[in-house]
Formats: structure tokens, C-alpha cells, sequence
């Protein structure tokens, strides 16, 4: 047997041993997901930008889920950029024990992100309906102090 064969064998019993390991945790993975699937409200933990008062936003640790570039084009004020595929990642900071908002610029991307950190543990993570995009559209904070606001006559 050549010292090629001999790695190649070495490399397919390595393989095999660590598979079985792999495996059983992409099951548990999936069990986590289908128990949160069957624990989570409707909706998601969605939130629409009029639900959150003027003031309430100091409340929420608002992550920007976009990546830096779209970060540096503009952000909602007070929101820390945090790239979506690194949530988990960086979970160590993000708190448990304050209300977590992210987002992103329609509200897909941080779904997921939002959707892994539940998963995770987190329970306080809600995510921005519609995005940046839907935000600005809707007058930012000015949106959130109409809606706040009482109708006048």
C-alpha cells in the first residue's frame, strides 16, 4: 500500500467516525427548530416600527442586521451594526434581560437572524416588520409619535 493509499484510507476512517457525531447533531439542531416552531407565537415576533413609541426605542437594543457598507449609508439612530449571518456568533453580546429589535432593509434577512437567536434561547427578540425600507417610509420615530399620539378633532 503507497503512502497515498495508506492517507486516503486514514482520511475515510477519520471520516466515518466523526459522521455518526455530525449527524445526531443536525438532528438536535432540527428537533430545536421544530420545537420552536411549535412554541412561537403567530407572527413570528414581528413588530411594526408605529408600535414603538417616540421614547420606547431607548428601551431596545436595535441591531442593524445589514452588512457595514449599508450601515455607513444611513441606520436608525441608536442602533449598533451587527451582519446577520454573525448573530450568533457575536450572542455574547446580546443581551437577555432588555427587548432586542433587528432589521435589516425589508425585513427578511433579520427574520433570519431573529428566527436563529429564538432558537438559541433568546426570547426577547422581536423583529422589525418591513425594515429600514418600511421605516423611512413610514416617517421613522415621527411614525412612531403619530401613532402614540391621540387623534385630534
Amino acid at each position: 500500500m503507497t503512502i497515498r493509499h495508506t492517507t486516503l484510507a486514514a482520511l475515510a476512517a477519520a471520516t466515518l467516525a466523526f459522521a455518526p457525531a455530525a449527524w445526531a447533531d443536525k438532528a438536535a439542531a432540527i428537533d430545536e427548530m421544530e420545537a420552536y416552531l411549535e412554541f412561537v407565537d403567530y407572527g413570528g415576533g414581528v413588530m411594526f416600527a408605529e408600535q414603538i413609541g417616540k421614547d420606547d426605542w431607548k428601551k431596545f437594543l436595535v441591531i442593524d442586521a445589514r452588512d457595514a457598507g449599508q450601515f455607513a449609508k444611513g441606520h436608525i439612530p441608536g442602533a449598533v451594526n451587527m451582519d446577520w449571518r454573525q448573530v450568533l456568533a457575536k450572542r455574547n453580546d446580546i443581551p437577555r434581560d432588555r427587548p432586542v429589535l433587528i432589521y435589516c432593509n425589508t425585513g427578511s434577512l433579520s427574520a433570519q437572524a431573529g428566527f436563529a437567536l429564538r432558537v438559541a434561547g433568546w426570547d426577547n427578540v422581536r423583529i422589525l416588520q418591513g425594515g429600514m425600507e418600511e421605516w423611512k417610509a413610514k416617517g421613522g420615530f415621527d411614525a412612531a409619535s403619530k401613532a402614540t399620539r391621540p387623534a385630534s378633532h
